[in-house]
Protein backbone atom coordinates (compact mmCIF):
# COMPACT_ATOMS: atom_id res chain seq x y z
CA UNK A 1 0.00 0.00 0.00
CA UNK A 2 1.40 3.40 -0.97
CA UNK A 3 0.14 6.80 0.15
CA UNK A 4 2.18 9.27 -1.91
CA UNK A 5 1.66 12.76 -3.20
CA UNK A 6 3.85 14.54 -5.71
CA UNK A 7 4.91 17.97 -4.46
CA UNK A 8 7.49 20.48 -5.70
CA UNK A 9 10.81 20.95 -4.00
CA UNK A 10 13.29 18.57 -5.55
CA UNK A 11 13.69 15.85 -8.13
CA UNK A 12 14.22 12.94 -5.72
CA UNK A 13 12.41 13.61 -2.46
CA UNK A 14 8.65 14.05 -2.36
CA UNK A 15 6.46 14.08 0.72
CA UNK A 16 3.62 11.56 1.12
CA UNK A 17 0.22 13.07 1.70
CA UNK A 18 0.33 12.13 5.37
CA UNK A 19 3.84 13.48 5.94
CA UNK A 20 3.88 17.25 6.57
CA UNK A 21 6.84 19.41 5.61
CA UNK A 22 9.30 20.85 8.14
CA UNK A 23 10.56 24.40 8.51
CA UNK A 24 14.18 24.59 7.27
CA UNK A 25 14.73 27.88 9.13
CA UNK A 26 13.58 26.41 12.42
CA UNK A 27 15.66 23.29 11.95
CA UNK A 28 18.72 25.36 11.09
CA UNK A 29 18.31 27.33 14.31
CA UNK A 30 17.92 24.16 16.34
CA UNK A 31 20.82 22.41 14.68
CA UNK A 32 23.17 25.29 15.37
CA UNK A 33 22.17 25.82 18.96
CA UNK A 34 21.16 22.67 20.74
CA UNK A 35 23.08 19.43 20.13
CA UNK A 36 26.71 18.78 20.85
CA UNK A 37 29.10 18.56 17.97
CA UNK A 38 26.62 19.92 15.47
CA UNK A 39 27.84 20.37 11.90
CA UNK A 40 26.56 22.95 9.42
CA UNK A 41 23.25 22.05 7.84
CA UNK A 42 24.92 20.93 4.62
CA UNK A 43 26.62 18.15 6.59
CA UNK A 44 23.90 17.48 9.13
CA UNK A 45 22.73 14.36 7.29
CA UNK A 46 26.02 12.75 8.32
CA UNK A 47 24.77 12.54 11.88
CA UNK A 48 23.46 9.01 12.54
CA UNK A 49 19.89 8.06 11.83
CA UNK A 50 18.04 5.80 14.28
CA UNK A 51 15.30 3.20 13.83
CA UNK A 52 13.50 1.64 16.79
CA UNK A 53 11.44 -1.46 16.07
CA UNK A 54 9.08 -2.36 18.91
CA UNK A 55 6.97 -5.52 19.04
CA UNK A 56 4.05 -6.16 21.38
CA UNK A 57 4.27 -8.95 24.02
CA UNK A 58 7.27 -10.72 22.47
CA UNK A 59 9.08 -12.89 25.00
CA UNK A 60 12.74 -13.79 25.02
CA UNK A 61 12.81 -16.65 27.53
CA UNK A 62 10.38 -18.95 25.69
CA UNK A 63 12.00 -18.65 22.27
CA UNK A 64 10.22 -15.56 21.02
CA UNK A 65 13.05 -14.74 18.59
CA UNK A 66 13.04 -18.18 16.96
CA UNK A 67 10.71 -17.29 14.04
CA UNK A 68 12.70 -14.14 13.19
CA UNK A 69 15.53 -15.65 11.18
CA UNK A 70 16.00 -12.61 8.95
CA UNK A 71 15.86 -10.18 11.88
CA UNK A 72 18.55 -12.10 13.71
CA UNK A 73 20.75 -12.18 10.59
CA UNK A 74 20.21 -8.54 9.63
CA UNK A 75 20.36 -6.92 13.08
CA UNK A 76 21.66 -9.33 15.73
CA UNK A 77 24.42 -10.96 13.66
CA UNK A 78 25.45 -7.59 12.27
CA UNK A 79 25.72 -6.00 15.69
CA UNK A 80 25.07 -6.74 19.35
CA UNK A 81 22.52 -8.94 21.11
CA UNK A 82 21.84 -8.13 24.77
CA UNK A 83 21.36 -11.35 26.74
CA UNK A 84 20.08 -9.58 29.88
CA UNK A 85 17.56 -6.97 28.71
CA UNK A 86 14.60 -6.22 30.98
CA UNK A 87 11.53 -4.03 31.27
CA UNK A 88 10.73 -2.12 34.49
CA UNK A 89 7.07 -3.18 34.27
CA UNK A 90 5.66 -6.26 32.53
CA UNK A 91 2.70 -4.50 30.96
CA UNK A 92 2.30 -2.62 27.68
CA UNK A 93 1.49 0.96 28.65
CA UNK A 94 3.84 1.40 31.66
CA UNK A 95 6.66 -0.23 29.71
CA UNK A 96 6.11 1.89 26.60
CA UNK A 97 6.00 5.00 28.78
CA UNK A 98 9.38 3.95 30.20
CA UNK A 99 10.82 3.63 26.70
CA UNK A 100 9.60 7.10 25.71
CA UNK A 101 10.60 8.89 28.92
CA UNK A 102 13.64 6.89 30.04
CA UNK A 103 12.02 6.71 33.48
CA UNK A 104 10.83 4.08 35.91
CA UNK A 105 7.03 3.88 36.35
CA UNK A 106 7.12 5.61 39.74
CA UNK A 107 8.55 8.65 37.93
CA UNK A 108 6.35 8.75 34.82
CA UNK A 109 3.27 7.65 36.84
CA UNK A 110 1.81 5.33 34.19
CA UNK A 111 0.77 2.34 36.28
CA UNK A 112 -1.50 0.30 34.00
CA UNK A 113 -3.33 0.23 30.66
CA UNK A 114 -6.23 2.52 31.66
CA UNK A 115 -6.79 6.25 31.50
CA UNK A 116 -7.18 6.19 35.29
CA UNK A 117 -3.77 4.56 35.42
CA UNK A 118 -2.37 7.51 33.39
CA UNK A 119 -2.11 5.62 30.10
CA UNK A 120 -2.18 8.37 27.43
CA UNK A 121 -4.22 10.53 29.82
CA UNK A 122 -4.42 14.30 29.78
CA UNK A 123 -1.96 14.30 32.69
CA UNK A 124 0.51 12.15 30.72
CA UNK A 125 0.16 14.46 27.72
CA UNK A 126 0.86 17.52 29.84
CA UNK A 127 3.59 16.32 32.19
CA UNK A 128 5.49 13.61 30.28
CA UNK A 129 5.03 13.83 26.51
CA UNK A 130 6.92 17.15 26.14
CA UNK A 131 10.01 15.54 27.70
CA UNK A 132 10.15 12.23 25.83
CA UNK A 133 13.29 11.50 23.87
CA UNK A 134 11.54 11.95 20.47
CA UNK A 135 10.43 15.41 21.61
CA UNK A 136 14.03 16.26 22.48
CA UNK A 137 15.31 14.81 19.20
CA UNK A 138 12.96 17.00 17.21
CA UNK A 139 13.07 20.25 19.17
CA UNK A 140 16.69 20.25 20.34
CA UNK A 141 18.56 18.19 17.75
CA UNK A 142 16.71 18.89 14.51
CA UNK A 143 15.77 15.28 13.75
CA UNK A 144 12.85 14.30 11.57
CA UNK A 145 10.75 11.99 13.76
CA UNK A 146 8.41 9.36 12.36
CA UNK A 147 6.00 7.13 14.29
CA UNK A 148 3.93 4.24 12.91
CA UNK A 149 1.89 1.68 14.84
CA UNK A 150 0.69 1.14 18.39
CA UNK A 151 1.54 4.03 20.71
CA UNK A 152 -0.11 3.66 24.13
CA UNK A 153 -3.13 1.46 24.89
CA UNK A 154 -5.52 4.36 25.49
CA UNK A 155 -4.30 6.57 22.67
CA UNK A 156 -7.30 7.97 20.81
CA UNK A 157 -9.67 7.85 23.78
CA UNK A 158 -12.29 10.63 23.50
CA UNK A 159 -11.58 11.78 27.05
CA UNK A 160 -7.92 12.35 26.17
CA UNK A 161 -8.14 14.31 22.94
CA UNK A 162 -9.18 11.51 20.61
CA UNK A 163 -7.31 10.78 17.40
CA UNK A 164 -6.68 14.46 16.71
CA UNK A 165 -4.09 14.50 19.48
CA UNK A 166 -0.56 14.30 18.10
CA UNK A 167 1.99 13.87 20.89
CA UNK A 168 4.72 16.48 21.13
CA UNK A 169 7.84 15.52 19.25
CA UNK A 170 6.55 13.76 16.15
CA UNK A 171 7.00 15.22 12.67
CA UNK A 172 5.04 12.39 11.04
CA UNK A 173 2.33 10.57 12.96
CA UNK A 174 0.70 7.33 11.82
CA UNK A 175 -0.74 5.85 15.02
CA UNK A 176 -3.16 3.05 15.88
CA UNK A 177 -6.22 3.82 17.96
CA UNK A 178 -5.88 2.05 21.31
CA UNK A 179 -4.68 -1.58 21.45
CA UNK A 180 -3.19 -3.95 18.90
CA UNK A 181 -5.30 -5.26 16.02
CA UNK A 182 -4.50 -6.68 12.60
CA UNK A 183 -7.73 -5.81 10.76
CA UNK A 184 -10.72 -3.50 11.31
CA UNK A 185 -8.78 -0.78 13.08
CA UNK A 186 -8.58 3.01 12.97
CA UNK A 187 -5.46 5.11 12.45
CA UNK A 188 -4.61 8.72 13.19
CA UNK A 189 -2.67 10.05 10.22
CA UNK A 190 -1.33 13.35 11.52
CA UNK A 191 -4.57 13.81 13.43
CA UNK A 192 -6.89 12.73 10.61
CA UNK A 193 -8.92 9.55 11.05
CA UNK A 194 -8.62 6.66 8.61
CA UNK A 195 -10.50 3.38 9.05
CA UNK A 196 -9.25 0.06 7.71
CA UNK A 197 -11.21 -3.10 6.95
CA UNK A 198 -10.24 -6.73 6.52
CA UNK A 199 -8.76 -6.92 3.03
CA UNK A 200 -5.31 -8.42 3.47
CA UNK A 201 -3.72 -6.63 0.53
CA UNK A 202 -4.50 -3.14 1.88
CA UNK A 203 -5.43 -3.56 5.55
CA UNK A 204 -3.13 -6.04 7.31
CA UNK A 205 -1.56 -3.73 9.86
CA UNK A 206 1.98 -5.12 9.99
CA UNK A 207 2.25 -4.77 6.20
CA UNK A 208 0.64 -1.31 6.26
CA UNK A 209 3.30 -0.20 8.77
CA UNK A 210 6.02 -1.65 6.55
CA UNK A 211 4.76 0.20 3.50
CA UNK A 212 4.29 3.59 5.13
CA UNK A 213 7.78 3.25 6.66
CA UNK A 214 9.29 2.58 3.24
CA UNK A 215 7.41 5.61 1.91
CA UNK A 216 8.97 7.75 4.61
CA UNK A 217 12.46 6.53 3.75
CA UNK A 218 11.94 7.30 0.07
CA UNK A 219 10.29 10.71 0.37
CA UNK A 220 11.64 12.31 3.55
CA UNK A 221 13.92 15.32 3.58
CA UNK A 222 17.62 14.69 3.03
CA UNK A 223 18.69 17.78 4.95
CA UNK A 224 18.17 16.39 8.46
CA UNK A 225 18.86 13.04 10.13
CA UNK A 226 15.83 10.95 11.02
CA UNK A 227 14.42 8.87 13.84
CA UNK A 228 11.80 6.20 13.12
CA UNK A 229 9.75 4.25 15.66
CA UNK A 230 7.80 1.36 14.17
CA UNK A 231 5.53 -0.38 16.66
CA UNK A 232 3.93 -3.58 15.37
CA UNK A 233 0.83 -5.35 16.71
CA UNK A 234 2.57 -8.74 16.61
CA UNK A 235 2.67 -10.97 18.50
CA UNK A 236 -0.14 -9.50 20.64
CA UNK A 237 -3.59 -11.10 20.63
CA UNK A 238 -5.79 -11.70 18.62
CA UNK A 239 -2.77 -13.36 16.90
CA UNK A 240 -4.08 -12.97 13.36
CA UNK A 241 -1.38 -14.15 10.97
CA UNK A 242 -1.08 -13.12 7.33
CA UNK A 243 -2.78 -15.68 5.04
CA UNK A 244 0.50 -17.07 3.72
CA UNK A 245 1.69 -17.89 7.25
CA UNK A 246 -1.43 -19.38 8.82
CA UNK A 247 -0.31 -22.99 8.32
CA UNK A 248 3.25 -22.59 9.58
CA UNK A 249 4.64 -24.09 12.81
CA UNK A 250 1.99 -26.84 12.91
CA UNK A 251 4.32 -29.05 14.94
CA UNK A 252 5.32 -26.30 17.38
CA UNK A 253 4.05 -26.32 20.98
CA UNK A 254 4.60 -24.10 24.00
CA UNK A 255 7.92 -25.08 25.65
CA UNK A 256 7.56 -27.77 28.33
CA UNK A 257 10.32 -26.33 30.50
CA UNK A 258 10.81 -27.02 34.20
CA UNK A 259 8.25 -24.45 35.39
CA UNK A 260 5.58 -25.44 32.86
CA UNK A 261 2.32 -26.74 34.35
CA UNK A 262 3.60 -26.97 37.93
CA UNK A 263 2.18 -25.53 41.12
CA UNK A 264 3.70 -22.23 42.25
CA UNK A 265 4.67 -23.43 45.70
CA UNK A 266 5.75 -20.75 48.18
CA UNK A 267 4.75 -17.99 45.81
CA UNK A 268 2.29 -15.12 46.10
CA UNK A 269 -1.33 -16.27 46.49
CA UNK A 270 -2.22 -15.25 42.93
CA UNK A 271 0.27 -17.79 41.57
CA UNK A 272 -0.74 -20.43 44.09
CA UNK A 273 -4.40 -20.22 43.08
CA UNK A 274 -3.71 -21.51 39.57
CA UNK A 275 -5.14 -24.99 38.97
CA UNK A 276 -2.45 -27.66 38.68
CA UNK A 277 -2.29 -29.67 36.53
CA UNK A 278 -3.94 -27.59 33.84
CA UNK A 279 -6.84 -29.09 31.95
CA UNK A 280 -6.24 -30.55 28.51
CA UNK A 281 -8.41 -27.80 27.01
CA UNK A 282 -6.23 -25.12 28.67
CA UNK A 283 -3.05 -26.70 27.35
CA UNK A 284 -4.53 -27.00 23.87
CA UNK A 285 -5.55 -23.33 24.02
CA UNK A 286 -2.14 -22.06 25.06
CA UNK A 287 -0.35 -24.27 22.53
CA UNK A 288 -2.52 -22.79 19.80
CA UNK A 289 -1.85 -19.27 21.10
CA UNK A 290 1.90 -19.94 21.16
CA UNK A 291 1.81 -21.17 17.56
CA UNK A 292 -0.24 -18.21 16.32
CA UNK A 293 2.08 -15.75 18.06
CA UNK A 294 5.00 -17.15 16.08
CA UNK A 295 2.97 -16.96 12.86
CA UNK A 296 2.30 -13.24 13.32
CA UNK A 297 6.01 -12.60 13.86
CA UNK A 298 6.85 -13.84 10.35
CA UNK A 299 5.32 -10.64 8.94
CA UNK A 300 7.49 -8.62 11.34
CA UNK A 301 10.49 -10.52 9.97
CA UNK A 302 9.45 -9.47 6.47
CA UNK A 303 9.08 -5.85 7.63
CA UNK A 304 12.62 -5.84 9.02
CA UNK A 305 14.03 -7.29 5.81
CA UNK A 306 12.25 -4.69 3.65
CA UNK A 307 13.40 -1.86 5.90
CA UNK A 308 17.05 -2.91 5.94
CA UNK A 309 17.10 -3.43 2.19
CA UNK A 310 15.58 -0.02 1.56
CA UNK A 311 18.09 1.66 3.86
CA UNK A 312 20.85 -0.11 1.98
CA UNK A 313 19.41 0.83 -1.43
CA UNK A 314 19.15 4.47 -0.34
CA UNK A 315 22.76 4.45 0.85
CA UNK A 316 21.77 5.09 4.48
CA UNK A 317 22.26 1.73 6.17
CA UNK A 318 25.87 2.32 7.25
CA UNK A 319 24.86 5.53 9.00
CA UNK A 320 21.79 4.13 10.75
CA UNK A 321 21.40 2.50 14.16
CA UNK A 322 18.64 -0.10 14.26
CA UNK A 323 17.20 -1.26 17.60
CA UNK A 324 14.84 -4.23 17.89
CA UNK A 325 13.00 -4.98 21.15
CA UNK A 326 9.62 -5.69 22.79
CA UNK A 327 7.53 -3.91 25.42
CA UNK A 328 7.31 -6.97 27.72
CA UNK A 329 7.64 -10.74 27.79
CA UNK A 330 4.92 -13.37 27.99
CA UNK A 331 4.07 -16.72 29.54
CA UNK A 332 2.25 -19.78 28.24
CA UNK A 333 1.66 -22.30 31.01
CA UNK A 334 4.47 -21.41 33.41
CA UNK A 335 3.38 -22.11 37.01
CA UNK A 336 0.05 -23.23 35.44
CA UNK A 337 -0.81 -19.67 34.38
CA UNK A 338 -2.38 -20.05 30.92
CA UNK A 339 -1.37 -16.91 28.94
CA UNK A 340 -0.56 -13.32 29.85
CA UNK A 341 2.25 -11.12 31.20
CA UNK A 342 2.20 -8.87 34.38
CA UNK A 343 4.16 -11.25 36.65
CA UNK A 344 7.59 -10.70 38.18
CA UNK A 345 9.29 -13.73 36.65
CA UNK A 346 11.91 -13.81 33.90
CA UNK A 347 9.50 -14.94 31.21
CA UNK A 348 7.45 -11.73 31.65
CA UNK A 349 10.14 -9.12 32.36
CA UNK A 350 12.94 -10.22 30.01
CA UNK A 351 12.81 -9.11 26.37
CA UNK A 352 14.87 -9.34 23.17
CA UNK A 353 17.22 -6.45 22.42
CA UNK A 354 19.27 -6.42 19.21
CA UNK A 355 21.22 -3.41 17.92
CA UNK A 356 23.29 -2.71 14.83
CA UNK A 357 24.84 0.53 13.65
CA UNK A 358 28.00 2.57 13.03
CA UNK A 359 30.90 1.48 15.20
CA UNK A 360 29.20 -1.71 16.45
CA UNK A 361 31.15 -4.86 15.64
CA UNK A 362 29.16 -7.85 14.33
CA UNK A 363 28.25 -11.03 16.21
CA UNK A 364 28.57 -9.61 19.71
CA UNK A 365 26.66 -10.76 22.78
CA UNK A 366 26.57 -8.52 25.84
CA UNK A 367 25.66 -9.84 29.28
CA UNK A 368 25.42 -6.37 30.79
CA UNK A 369 22.22 -5.73 32.75
CA UNK A 370 20.16 -3.31 30.67
CA UNK A 371 16.57 -2.06 30.68
CA UNK A 372 14.27 -0.29 28.27
CA UNK A 373 14.74 2.95 30.26
CA UNK A 374 18.19 2.95 28.61
CA UNK A 375 16.84 3.30 25.07
CA UNK A 376 15.99 7.00 25.32
CA UNK A 377 19.36 8.03 26.80
CA UNK A 378 21.16 5.88 24.23
CA UNK A 379 19.37 7.43 21.26
CA UNK A 380 19.89 10.94 22.60
CA UNK A 381 23.57 10.11 23.11
CA UNK A 382 23.77 8.96 19.48
CA UNK A 383 22.26 12.32 18.46
CA UNK A 384 24.89 14.16 20.49
CA UNK A 385 22.57 15.53 23.16
CA UNK A 386 23.91 16.28 26.63
CA UNK A 387 22.25 13.68 28.86
CA UNK A 388 22.87 15.79 31.95
CA UNK A 389 20.09 18.04 30.69
CA UNK A 390 17.52 15.26 31.05
CA UNK A 391 15.81 13.77 34.09
CA UNK A 392 16.01 10.23 32.75
CA UNK A 393 16.64 7.28 35.04
CA UNK A 394 18.35 5.12 32.41
CA UNK A 395 21.91 4.98 31.09
CA UNK A 396 23.33 5.28 27.59
CA UNK A 397 24.26 1.95 26.02
CA UNK A 398 26.50 3.65 23.46
CA UNK A 399 29.80 2.92 25.29
CA UNK A 400 28.85 -0.76 25.48
CA UNK A 401 27.75 -0.85 21.85
CA UNK A 402 31.04 0.67 20.71
CA UNK A 403 33.16 -1.64 22.87
CA UNK A 404 34.53 0.96 25.29
CA UNK A 405 36.83 -0.49 27.92
CA UNK A 406 36.39 -0.02 31.67
CA UNK A 407 32.73 0.94 31.42
CA UNK A 408 31.22 1.57 34.84
CA UNK A 409 27.84 -0.10 34.78
CA UNK A 410 24.94 -0.91 37.05
CA UNK A 411 24.45 -4.20 38.87
CA UNK A 412 20.71 -3.90 39.53
CA UNK A 413 17.46 -2.51 38.14
CA UNK A 414 14.00 -1.90 39.55
CA UNK A 415 10.89 -3.78 38.42
CA UNK A 416 7.52 -2.49 39.63
CA UNK A 417 3.91 -3.24 38.87
CA UNK A 418 0.54 -2.13 40.22
CA UNK A 419 -2.06 -4.88 40.00
CA UNK A 420 -5.46 -4.39 38.41
CA UNK A 421 -8.72 -5.85 39.64
CA UNK A 422 -12.49 -5.52 39.41
CA UNK A 423 -14.71 -4.19 42.18
CA UNK A 424 -17.23 -6.97 41.54
CA UNK A 425 -16.66 -10.75 41.39
CA UNK A 426 -15.45 -11.97 38.01
CA UNK A 427 -18.30 -13.88 36.29
CA UNK A 428 -15.89 -16.59 35.15
CA UNK A 429 -14.69 -17.07 38.72
CA UNK A 430 -17.48 -16.34 41.24
CA UNK A 431 -15.75 -18.36 43.96
CA UNK A 432 -13.10 -15.67 44.31
CA UNK A 433 -13.95 -12.38 45.96
CA UNK A 434 -13.87 -9.02 44.13
CA UNK A 435 -10.46 -7.63 43.31
CA UNK A 436 -9.28 -10.12 40.66
CA UNK A 437 -9.12 -9.73 36.87
CA UNK A 438 -7.93 -11.45 33.69
CA UNK A 439 -9.68 -14.66 34.72
CA UNK A 440 -10.04 -17.79 32.60
CA UNK A 441 -13.10 -20.10 32.52
CA UNK A 442 -11.48 -22.67 34.83
CA UNK A 443 -11.13 -19.95 37.48
CA UNK A 444 -7.47 -19.08 37.04
CA UNK A 445 -6.93 -15.35 37.40
CA UNK A 446 -3.83 -13.60 36.08
CA UNK A 447 -4.13 -10.35 38.04
CA UNK A 448 -5.53 -8.74 41.18
CA UNK A 449 -5.38 -5.46 43.05
CA UNK A 450 -2.84 -6.88 45.47
CA UNK A 451 -0.69 -8.29 42.69
CA UNK A 452 1.22 -5.08 43.33
CA UNK A 453 4.94 -5.64 43.74
CA UNK A 454 8.39 -4.16 43.40
CA UNK A 455 11.62 -6.06 42.76
CA UNK A 456 15.36 -5.55 42.63
CA UNK A 457 16.82 -7.60 39.78
CA UNK A 458 20.54 -7.97 40.53
CA UNK A 459 23.38 -9.29 38.41
CA UNK A 460 26.97 -9.27 39.55
CA UNK A 461 30.06 -11.44 39.32
CA UNK A 462 28.89 -13.49 42.31
CA UNK A 463 25.11 -13.15 42.34
CA UNK A 464 22.21 -13.53 39.92
CA UNK A 465 19.39 -12.60 42.26
CA UNK A 466 15.84 -11.31 42.33
CA UNK A 467 14.27 -9.84 45.45
CA UNK A 468 10.56 -8.87 45.41
CA UNK A 469 8.04 -7.49 47.90
CA UNK A 470 4.27 -7.38 47.51
CA UNK A 471 2.06 -4.57 48.73
CA UNK A 472 -0.49 -6.80 50.44
CA UNK A 473 -1.54 -7.80 53.95
CA UNK A 474 1.13 -10.50 54.07
CA UNK A 475 3.92 -8.18 52.88
CA UNK A 476 4.82 -11.28 50.90
CA UNK A 477 8.46 -11.66 49.82
CA UNK A 478 9.88 -13.73 46.96
CA UNK A 479 13.61 -14.22 46.44
CA UNK A 480 15.29 -16.30 43.73
CA UNK A 481 18.89 -17.32 43.15
CA UNK A 482 18.85 -17.65 39.37
CA UNK A 483 22.32 -19.16 39.25
CA UNK A 484 21.07 -22.26 41.04
CA UNK A 485 17.41 -21.91 40.04
CA UNK A 486 17.03 -20.28 36.59
CA UNK A 487 13.35 -21.29 36.39
CA UNK A 488 12.54 -19.53 39.68
CA UNK A 489 10.87 -22.56 41.18
CA UNK A 490 12.16 -22.24 44.76
CA UNK A 491 11.45 -19.12 46.80
CA UNK A 492 14.41 -18.77 49.20
CA UNK A 493 13.06 -15.79 51.13
CA UNK A 494 12.95 -17.78 54.39
CA UNK A 495 16.36 -19.40 54.01
CA UNK A 496 18.60 -16.63 52.66
CA UNK A 497 21.04 -14.81 54.93
CA UNK A 498 18.95 -12.30 56.95
CA UNK A 499 21.65 -9.65 56.61
CA UNK A 500 21.52 -9.91 52.82
CA UNK A 501 17.74 -9.86 52.98
CA UNK A 502 17.90 -6.60 54.93
CA UNK A 503 20.26 -5.04 52.42
CA UNK A 504 18.01 -6.02 49.54
CA UNK A 505 14.99 -4.59 51.35
CA UNK A 506 16.85 -1.33 51.85
CA UNK A 507 18.05 -1.25 48.24
CA UNK A 508 14.48 -1.77 47.03
CA UNK A 509 13.22 1.17 49.09
CA UNK A 510 15.99 3.36 47.74
CA UNK A 511 15.24 2.45 44.11
CA UNK A 512 11.51 3.02 44.60
CA UNK A 513 12.35 6.57 45.67
CA UNK A 514 15.05 7.20 43.05
CA UNK A 515 15.00 9.79 40.31
CA UNK A 516 17.58 10.43 37.61
CA UNK A 517 21.16 9.95 38.89
CA UNK A 518 20.04 8.34 42.17
CA UNK A 519 18.61 5.44 40.12
CA UNK A 520 22.17 4.65 39.05
CA UNK A 521 23.87 4.46 42.46
CA UNK A 522 25.90 1.34 43.36
CA UNK A 523 23.90 -1.80 44.09
CA UNK A 524 24.30 -4.20 47.01
CA UNK A 525 27.03 -6.22 45.30
CA UNK A 526 29.02 -3.30 43.91
CA UNK A 527 32.40 -2.60 45.57
CA UNK A 528 31.34 1.02 46.10
CA UNK A 529 28.12 0.05 47.89
CA UNK A 530 27.82 1.21 51.51
CA UNK A 531 24.95 0.08 53.68
CA UNK A 532 23.91 2.83 56.08
CA UNK A 533 21.27 1.51 58.51
CA UNK A 534 20.41 5.08 59.54
CA UNK A 535 18.96 5.62 56.07
CA UNK A 536 16.36 3.00 56.94
CA UNK A 537 14.69 5.71 58.98
CA UNK A 538 13.07 8.91 57.78
CA UNK A 539 13.46 12.38 59.30
CA UNK A 540 10.75 11.62 61.87
CA UNK A 541 12.57 8.60 63.25
CA UNK A 542 10.18 5.97 61.89
CA UNK A 543 11.15 3.17 59.52
CA UNK A 544 10.86 3.98 55.83
CA UNK A 545 8.05 2.20 54.04
CA UNK A 546 7.88 0.94 50.48
CA UNK A 547 6.60 3.37 47.87
CA UNK A 548 4.08 1.86 45.51
CA UNK A 549 2.59 4.01 42.76
CA UNK A 550 -1.11 4.70 43.13
CA UNK A 551 -3.75 5.71 40.64
CA UNK A 552 -3.59 9.41 39.90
Amino acid sequence: MRLLLMVPGGPRRRAPRHLPSCSPALLLLLLLGCCLGVLPVAASSQRPNVVLLLTDDQDEVLGGMTPLKKTKALIGDMGMTFASAYVPSALCCPSRASILTGKYPHNHHVVNNTLEGNCSSKSWQKTQEPYTFPAILRSMCGYQTFFAGKYLNEYGAPDAGGLKHIPVGWSYWYALEKNSKYYNYTLSINGETRKHGENYSVDYLTDVLANVSLDFLDYKSNSQPFFMMISTPAPHSPWTAAPQYQKTFQNVFAPRNKNFNIHGTNKHWLIRQAKTPMTNSSIQFLDNAFRKRWQTLLSVDDLVEKLVKRLEFNGELNNTYIFYTSDNGYHTGQFSLPIDKRQLYEFDIKVPLLVRGPGIKPNQISKMLVANIDLGPTILDIAGYNLNKTQMDGMSLLPILKGASNVTWRSDILVEYQGEGCNTPDPTCPSLSPGVSQCFPDCVCEDAYNNTYACVRTMSALWDLQYCEFDDQEVFVEVYNLTADPYQITNIAKSIDPELLGKMNYRLMMLQSCSGPTCRTPGVFDPEYRFNPRLMFNNHGSVRTRRFSKHL
